[in-house]
């Protein structure tokens, strides 16, 4: 048996309703808004905060292209930041959205629609309003042309239309989801009469017409993107983005080295770094800027949800589809001694696909809905997710603890799996982390390589599912689980090139739990279903978990104003001004 690993680092991101009936202000998920209607600012905001200035970051990989809603291409950093949405989320407040193209929504729940007003203000950066005609647009291409993420994320959006001169209303899917509306509030708007002359779906390096505070600027294909602030920007007084957006440019610079541009942030090359690794955070930053006060290395609070990172098998492979392998190769991994002497003890360890939410499984599964799902699908499930409470297995940080090993030797005997001539041979038919593993494996009879390759070859294989085992994260920041898991895991997903369902993942169990989720329209409905799912994820091995911390590391030199407050649910770096 050979295995080829191929090192990722996948942050998907998601965002994702609620409301009274009626015209309002803020759209939220479950519960009430924090905000209230007319409010001035949020209030991890300094709203004197000065204007001006260059903000310096580091990008580790190349791009060739700035449009970000394609699947071609590698897409540049920040373009992201260009757009306006009808409404835009606050970073202290679970999933919870205010006015900025829209300036009030009404809903009808039992209908299956929303409808917003549009600001009469909106304008893109070439001065034209923006209209309902984008807004309907703007869905119907993204559904028909979109990279596949795009089109099923907003799926359950089945039209607009326009129901006055500034008012757009979308109809749901039926049965209609709970997150329906959000989808809508965070759908990107584009403009209409600029894609009348431009292909939506080529890579460029062209700007395009855009509507945010920010538009780009100086583009070097692969190496600097420039984002300027538009002094002029339509939105720069709304309550949700006063405060916001202070930087005159933003630059990023590609390193595709890691020790280069870490010391390239020393030498003063730029200005900001979030650090990632654990054993650059305990000694690479004991320097004269340091110490005398230019340089500042400090943490901030992390509450968002941790998800999962993790190795993630493909499971088209056959030598994965196996449970038993999956769980043997797992094995291999001994946590508690990375973690003490590459991690400096830094991290804890990842136990659920929803880590730090009520949606995460403990215990054994729950009388009611969450044991009616999984029993119905008994005859594909291990018996003992059960009987048991799912535990990462555990060493007793020597290095030298031998117990999973033997363990992994026994599911690989009962799963065929035989020593021929001091290899593993199927009788039926990180670098650091990963060496560790690759004796254990070693002396399982299994042979392991890395596999390093560029950015594009590494898009591609990723599309494309030419690869054995890939470093990942999914659910980070996913507070209330939706439609996203759809992504992720549904079998509808496991086959089409550049889905999020990297894995492979086909499971009539999963399925189901996220059907569940996605036509949840209470907490009660939606807890024992997102429980089933993440013991389903659990138990099937479909991944090696790694660990997590919950602060950002960061370091920056000292040149920025920081508002007081900080955000639980973000770096707010946006609210961050140069002194």
């Amino acid at each position: 048996m050979r295995i080829i690993f191929l090192l990722l680092c996948c942050l998907l991101p998601w965002q994702a309703m609620a409301e009274p009936t009626g015209w309002s202000h803020a759209l939220t998920l479950f519960g009430k808004a924090k905000y209230p209607a007319y409010f001035r600012q949020f209030e991890y905001v300094n709203p004197q905060a000065p204007k001006g200035g260059e903000l310096k970051l580091a990008h580790p990989a190349t791009f060739d292209s700035v449009n970000q809603f394609i699947l071609k291409g590698v897409k540049a950093p920040g373009v992201e930041m260009i757009y306006d949405t009808l409404m835009t989320g606050s970073l202290d407040e679970p999933q919870t959205y205010y006015p900025l193209i829209a300036q009030r929504y009404r809903r009808d729940v039992e209908a299956g629609w929303i409808e917003y007003e549009l600001n009469p203000r909106a304008r893109w950066h070439d001065g034209k309003p923006i209209t309902v005609e984008d807004v309907i647009w703007s869905l119907e291409t993204i559904k028909k042309e979109a990279d596949p993420v795009y089109r099923l994320t907003f799926a359950p959006l089945e039209k607009a239309e326009q129901t006055a001169p500034r008012r757009v209303r979308f109809s749901f899917v039926k049965p209609a989801t709970r997150e329906a509306p959000l989808l809508s509030a965070i759908l990107p708007i584009l403009p209409k009469h600029y894609y009348a002359t431009v292909p939506f779906n080529k890579t460029t390096l062209q700007p395009p017409l855009a509507s945010g505070a920010y538009k780009i600027g100086k583009v070097d294909a692969g190496r600097t993107i420039v984002l300027q602030r538009v002094p002029d920007y339509w939105a720069k007084d709304l309550p949700v983005n006063r405060g916001r957006f202070n930087f005159d440019r933003i630059r990023y610079d590609v390193y595709r080295d890691a020790t280069v541009a870490l010391q390239a942030l020393k030498a003063g090359e730029y200005d900001f770094r979030q650090e990632n690794v654990a054993r650059n955070w305990a000694t690479a930053y004991d320097t004269p800027a340091i110490r005398d006060g230019r340089l500042i290395k400090t943490e901030f609070p992390n509450a968002l949800p941790q998800g999962m990172q993790a190795f993630f098998y493909n499971l088209r492979k056959p030598i994965f589809r196996d449970r038993r392998v999956r769980e043997a190769i797992a094995l291999t991994l001994d946590y508690e001694w990375v973690n003490r002497t590459m991690f400096y003890s830094a991290y804890k360890r990842n136990k659920s696909f929803f880590q730090y939410t009520p949606f995460a499984a403990k215990g054994l599964p729950e009388k009611g809905d969450e044991l009616t799902l999984l029993a119905a699908f008994a005859h594909r499930l291990p018996k003992e997710l059960f009987e048991q409470p799912f535990q990462i297995p555990e060493t007793d940080g020597s290095g030298r603890d031998r117990s999973n090993l033997l363990r992994a030797q026994a599911l690989l005997d009962a799963a065929g799996y035989k020593i021929v001539e001091g290899r593993r041979v199927d009788q039926q038919t990180m670098q650091r982390v990963i060496s560790p593993m690759q004796k254990g494996l070693k002396r399982l009879g299994i042979d392991s390589a890395i596999r390093f390759v560029d950015d594009a070859q590494y898009q591609r294989r990723v599309e494309t599912r030419d690869f054995d085992i890939i470093s990942g994260w999914y659910n980070y920041g996913v507070h209330f689980p939706g439609v996203e898991q759809a992504n992720f895991w549904h079998s509808s997903q496991a086959d089409i090139e550049g889905s999020s369902n990297v894995s492979g993942l086909k499971h009539p169990a999963a399925d189901a739990a996220i059907e569940d989720i996605m036509n949840a329209h209470t907490l009660e409905e939606l807890a024992p279903a997102a429980r089933a799912l993440d013991r389903v994820l659990l138990w099937e091995h479909i991944v090696i978990p790694h660990w997590h911390n919950d602060s950002y590391r960061v370091a920056y030199w000292n040149k920025f104003g920081i508002p007081k407050t900080h955000p639980p649910y973000g770096l707010g770096l946006e609210t961050w001004w140069i002194k």
